[in-house]
């Protein structure tokens, strides 16, 4: 199953992030944002740090006063990821921040007074290489547009959206990103369509307000996936009432279902059924929660009977498929050994592990001929 997605992407001005790119050429990145009370400096940290762990690419920190602006600068130091201040209204914070080491300012230019605060705020960002992020959300759009449009609409969040990006543009500055946000896929959908036939900057991708783990993992696939499938999008956020870290792992397993990114395994498993040979649930729980720690792409197969298994194993890195009275299990779509229903897991995650650190190797040999 190793192909090249067939997705054409928009093409969009590149930005940079930290060290991360979004847009043009670069991988679609995937983002989560803290919800720690940013004044706890530790706590913070710490879950930064699982979120990196975790794949995310880049963070964002809620930044809401002066004092939050100071625990942000003490943040920045303890992590190498890179990091975005959410800021409101406030320019100050957005100056401070900047002076502290963030990444990008998620900041719209039209919330935060005068055109003077305006100005300092990109004369800054343009000093240090900083960029910005518009977000527009259906939930937050000015009473104007409430009252000309009636409700939010997609016309409404692209035309609060082209607001702020007229204020960057009539300022020269060009190094923006914009989301279009809202907990409406059709509404969502519907704006960044419209947005990514307007301006060439890159398109911050979410569902906002999604729900909780499940009925929010549905809904952002299904208004992500429409988008991405259409080449729209160059960096996504996930967003869960759930741990943050779950928002890091549904963003690449949408990422990876549309083959425009791959790390870690890529389980192909089937539902299970009275055919299966082995317990197939709880088989993929547990090797779903033993192997997180790979990052190395790789495609396992865990089919319980006969009648896919072979196929579908065959088309894996590893594949399982279920017999009696030995499970079959195929090595690069050959098969390679038989393994006994009473150690199956185990020795299941040592192959796979031997398979990924061999993977690893051999990306690591072409890396340094490079």
């Amino acid at each position: 199953m190793h192909f090249e997605s067939p997705i054409v992407r928009r093409k969009s001005r590149q930005i940079m992030v930290g060290n991360v790119a979004v847009g043009g050429d670069a991988p679609i990145s995937v983002q989560s944002m803290t919800n720690t009370e940013t004044c706890d400096v530790p706590a913070t940290v710490a879950q930064i740090q699982r979120l990196q762990d975790a794949g995310a690419d880049i963070v964002r920190v809620s930044v809401p006063s002066m004092d939050a602006a100071e625990a942000f600068g003490k943040i920045r130091q303890a992590v190498d990821i890179p990091l975005v201040a959410d800021i409101h209204f406030d320019y100050r914070i957005a100056l401070r921040v900047a002076d502290l080491g963030v990444d990008c300012l998620r900041i719209n230019p039209g919330n935060i007074g005068r055109e003077k605060r305006i100005v300092a705020v990109v004369d800054k960002a343009r000093d240090l290489n900083i960029p910005i992020r518009i977000g527009v959300n259906a939930g937050s759009l000015e009473k104007d547009l409430q009252k000309k449009y009636g409700e939010p609409t997609p016309d409404a969040l692209v035309e609060s959206a082209l607001r702020h990006v007229e204020i960057l543009d009539k300022l020269n500055f060009q190094d923006f990103k914009v989301s279009v946000k809202a907990s409406d896929v059709f509404m969502a959908v519907g704006a960044y369509r419209k947005l990514a036939t307007q301006i060439e900057q890159p398109l911050h991708l979410g569902i906002t307000e999604a729900g909780g783990l499940r009925a929010g993992t549905v809904k952002s696939s299904v208004g992500l996936g429409m988008l991405l499938m259409e080449g729209i999008g160059d960096t996504i956020r996930i967003s869960l009432a759930a741990d943050p870290v779950e928002e890091v792992k549904v963003g690449w397993d949408i990422l990876k279902s549309l083959k425009l990114r791959s790390k870690g395994i890529n389980f192909i498993a089937c539902p299970s059924c009275s055919r299966q040979n082995f317990d197939v649930i709880k088989t993929m729980n547990e090797l779903e929660t033993r192997l997180e720690d790979i990052k190395v792409p790789m495609d396992v197969a865990v089919i319980g009977c006969v009648v896919n298994g072979p196929g579908e194993a065959k088309e894996a890195d590893i594949g399982l498929a279920g017999g009696t009275p030995k499970n079959l299990v195929y090595v690069d779509g050959e098969p390679n050994s038989k393994l006994e229903q009473n150690n199956l897991i185990d020795e299941l995650e040592q192959m796979i592990r031997a398979k990924a650190a061999a993977k690893a190797a051999e990306e690591e040999k072409i890396i340094a001929k490079a």
